[in-house]
């Protein structure tokens, strides 16, 4: 039997995982200015004296998933200015690019119920450059690139601990720990090593005056004591010192104020720091504490050190430590080896189990209650008046308190919703009950906001994200489906219901003229435009923009296709399925016949969808700048077969009286009544000539086709810039296949060149939906210009080996994520080891923006798993079991 599979059918064994944030400072939820400036109100010099209100930050950390309690590790070499807590990184306005973080850590391995979990932190044995990194960068402008630790030269003479934690679950609360530190130094080093616990402060607001407490009577036992906790112990295995404090903020340091307590957050710091033993509490008690490991390690010295959370009162809790250590991790490779069965290489199953990895270590406890934030606390000071109308004042319904998949613990600890889409789909493969679970969420009250509009992220939950969110809850579907042989309607009907309202407000608030045009503004492509799309044009022009109305037909479509599935167990759906078979027929339409004067965002003369300016005396301008905008187009597909239709004759019928008595409507889409394979019917935004010429495009390596995916951008305009004027203004758009060079949007995002997997994972599938309808004789020249055709399916899996030679190793064992830097290239303490970056240089490959962003760029995983045959899947479906009510 497979034992990580069977704990996935008990929730409980998700009690406790690594859902600590690794990065609590700077964020919107603590926030608590005048003026919203969320970045300089904590910082991260500011964060080991200042207690959070709303989570809590760690090295390697793990907690409940309430985050009553929380364990991590700190650590501190004797030359640092503090103790190493936290991860350090740039605030958005100290990088040249945006906020980054500056160290190098690697998320290893992890079975979805946490029950083994690995990781991996390179720790300098030199004083960190904390001032040097952020010096550097703040004399860096934006065409320079950043400045990075490895740049420093701290790691030039291997001057640095490589320390590894591990955790292994005996049972739900029951948690063993196991800390592996090398000396890859040729000299003898010295560490101190900080096993961490502490409570999360919530008795300081006025709600719950509970105040929990730990203590000690024994140098390697800490008795932990909470009313709603069953963790009761955190052993240690050697004799250890044990120190105490408080959670509670050192006022006196922060503001100059009376401490509300004598031993603070920062005591344990201040005292291995300063050496000031008044810092730390002589009774032995607090809500903080730490074991004190004090280690000298001679060059290349290898040392391990054993810990226990436990629910238990062990007599000797380190009897069996090595046997369950050893049997969740053999546990582990089986749960992996089934699922990448079929998998070519060695080093493709390293890059999509670390994959994996990154996404479970990214799932976070996430707490953000709207109201109390801008009311403030009972027990706090009163916030000013200023803060009744800061960011996120029309979101008060808004109170979250889950474990949640976020984009990037330390970038970005906070969801963003149309990244967790894509975060969904990988998930599906390892733990779709999770993966269901977070697309839910976001359709809950307290997350969706009454007018139906999906949250986008806390720094601004009003900004307008891409409608990929139907998308999503069918493909979990149909994989959670094939997995587990059985469909759940309930998941499926129950989300659709929550996805009219959303549909709704897309109707209602961005298609503002009625005509079916959809304004969406930026749409989460950040700084792609000519101009910042949400801005007001002044004389009283409009942005037509193809991508909102494309992502719009997308969303009908896909909410066509959930409805004929309901179709099939409930015939009220049909109607359903109408309705948006209809509504995607309008939105095509109105794709060619914007405005008054009814033009086309299809430029005849180029072969490309462009964005248009669209003025009141009926004068039209196109914005012909070629960019991935462009392409959206494609991601409105659906295919249906006669199977189905027949399966729904009100369907079929209303279905046969809009295409024959609506015929302006039906000429617009793929010819309906010209069956492909297997009599299918293909819904689509464009026929097979635009497709083709569409693809040219994509697929020419002077435009859009990388090395390593499909760019944002055309390369043409690295030599040629796009140049505009408009009302007197003068933009010009460059090629720009890395950083970005533009303050549009700020922070480290970059549209104008590089190549993002989402939009490429969008590409791939919708090539796929492509060939499922049209025969393998629909060939296209691939690469433009070589002479060579390939059909869609082709293309669609060869785009997916360029995403996959990002990461995997080439002819000279190089990894092109990895960039120019030749130790990370070669040195075999870092080559094997992954990070997945929020984006990749359009000609390189380096990695670029958010290190950690197994968010979106874990869909490698979905991408390095083995397709399934047609024969394989007609298998399956016959030697699945059948729900008996199905």
């Amino acid at each position: 039997m497979n034992s990580e599979k069977e704990r996935l059918s008990d929730v409980s064994w998700k009690k406790w995982g690594s859902y600590v944030s690794n990065r609590e400072w700077g964020l919107v939820r603590e926030d608590y200015s005048a003026d919203g400036d969320a970045w300089n109100y904590t910082n991260h010099d500011t964060a080991e004296a200042k207690t959070y209100r709303w989570g809590e930050e760690g090295i390697c950390g793990i907690c409940d998933d309430l985050q009553k309690l929380v364990f991590s590790v700190g650590f501190w070499n004797k030359k640092d200015k503090m103790v190493k807590e936290r991860f350090f990184g740039l605030s958005n306005g100290q990088g040249n690019h945006g906020e980054d973080v500056k160290e190098y850590f690697y998320y290893l391995d992890s079975t979805p119920t946490h029950s083994y979990m690995k990781m991996l932190y390179k720790y300098p044995q030199n004083a960190f450059p904390y001032d040097d990194l952020i010096k550097t960068n703040a004399e860096r402008n934006k065409v320079e690139a950043e400045y990075e630790l490895i740049d420093t030269g701290i790691f030039d003479e291997n001057e640095y601990f490589d320390i590894f934690i591990e955790y292994a679950k005996e049972s739900q609360n029951d948690i063993l720990v196991k800390l592996t530190v090398i000396n890859k130094s040729d000299k003898e080093a010295s560490l101190i090593i900080l096993p961490t616990i502490w409570f999360r402060n919530t008795w300081n607001w006025g709600y719950d005056n509970y105040k929990p407490h730990l203590s000690s009577e024994e140098s390697t036992h800490i008795k932990v004591s909470h009313k709603d906790l069953h963790i009761k112990n955190l052993y240690a295995k050697h004799s250890l010192n044990a120190l105490f404090c408080e959670n509670e903020t050192n006022h006196q340091r922060l503001h100059q104020s009376p401490n509300q307590s004598k031993y603070c957050k920062d005591g344990i710091n201040d005292f291995i720091i300063n050496g000031n033993s008044s810092a730390v509490s002589s009774q032995d008690t607090g809500t903080k504490a730490s074991f004190l490991i004090d280690e000298n390690f001679k060059a290349k010295e290898i040392k391990t050190f054993e810990f226990r959370l436990s629910d238990k009162n062990l007599s000797n809790p380190f009897e069996d430590f090595d046997q369950i250590f050893n049997l969740r991790k053999k546990e582990a490779d089986k749960f992996y080896a089934e699922i990448q069965d079929g998998m070519e290489t060695d080093d493709e199953k390293l890059v999509q189990r670390q994959a994996f990895a990154g996404m479970l270590w990214n799932k976070m406890y996430y707490h953000y209650n709207v109201e109390k934030w801008l009311k403030g606390d009972p027990a706090q000071p009163k916030p000013p008046k200023s803060r009744e109308k800061i960011r996120n004042h029309d979101w008060k319904q808004l109170n979250n308190e889950h474990i949640i998949s976020m984009p990037d613990k330390w970038e970005y600890p906070w969801y963003a919703t149309w990244d967790l889409a894509f975060h969904t789909i990988s998930f599906s493969l390892i733990d779709p009950d999770f993966a269901k679970y977070q697309l839910k969420l976001f359709l809950f009250e307290w997350y969706m906001h009454p007018n139906g509009q999906l949250p986008a992220y806390e720094w601004n939950f009003s900004d307008v994200n891409p409608p990929v969110h139907a998308w999503a809850v069918f493909r979990v579907f149909k994989i959670d489906e094939y997995l587990k042989g059985k469909p759940d309607l309930e998941f499926l009907e129950s989300a659709f219901q929550k996805l009219l309202i959303n549909f709704t407000w897309w109707v209602n608030k961005k298609d503002n003229n009625g005509n079916n045009i959809f304004e969406g503004g930026f749409l989460g492509l950040d700084n792609i435009g000519v101009f910042d799309r949400n801005t007001a044009l002044p004389n009283g022009e409009h942005l037509e923009q193809s991508d909102g109305t494309s992502w719009m037909a997308m969303f009908a479509l896909n909410m066509m296709r959930i409805a004929l599935e309901l179709a099939q167990y409930n015939r009220i759906y049909e109607e359903m399925a109408t309705k948006f078979f209809e509504h995607f027929l309008y939105i095509a339409n109105a794709l060619d016949n914007m405005g008054e004067e009814h033009f086309s965002l299809w430029d005849e003369e180029d072969e490309f969808f462009y964005d248009a300016i669209s003025s009141g005396d009926g004068n039209n301008q196109f914005l012909k700048l070629r960019t991935i905008v462009g392409l959206i187009p494609m991601f409105a597909v659906e295919v249906i077969d006669d199977e189905m239709i027949e399966k729904l004759p009100n369907f079929k019928s209303r279905m046969k009286w809009i295409l024959e008595n609506k015929p302006e409507l039906a000429a617009l889409v793929s010819h309906w009544e010209v069956k492909g394979e297997d009599s299918k019917h293909l819904l689509s935004l464009l026929r097979g000539h635009r497709l083709k010429r569409l693809l040219s495009r994509m697929l020419n390596p002077e435009e859009f086709l990388s090395d390593y995916g499909v760019r944002a951008l055309s390369k043409e305009y690295e030599e040629n810039p796009y140049e505009l004027n408009l009302n007197g203004t003068d933009y010009s758009v460059k090629y720009t296949p890395a950083e970005s060079d533009s303050a549009l949007f700020g922070g480290n995002s970059n549209w104008r060149g590089p190549v993002w997997f989402p939009v490429n994972f969008l590409i791939i599938e919708s090539l796929q939906r492509f060939f499922f309808y049209y025969s393998p004789d629909f060939m296209v020249e691939y690469p433009t210009g070589s002479g060579n055709y390939s059909n869609l399916d082709q293309i669609a899996d060869s785009l997916g080996k360029r995403l996959a030679q990002l990461f995997l190793k080439d002819e000279n064992g190089n990894r092109p994520f990895n960039g120019q830097y030749p130790k990370f290239q070669t040195d075999p303490d870092f080559k094997d080891y992954i990070l997945f970056y929020e984006y990749f240089h359009g000609d390189s490959g380096r990695g670029v923006g958010a290190s950690h962003q197994t968010g979106w760029t874990g869909l490698i995983a979905k991408i390095l798993q083995p397709r399934f045959t047609k024969k394989e899947i007609a298998k399956s479906e016959t030697e699945m079991p059948k729900d008996k009510d199905s």
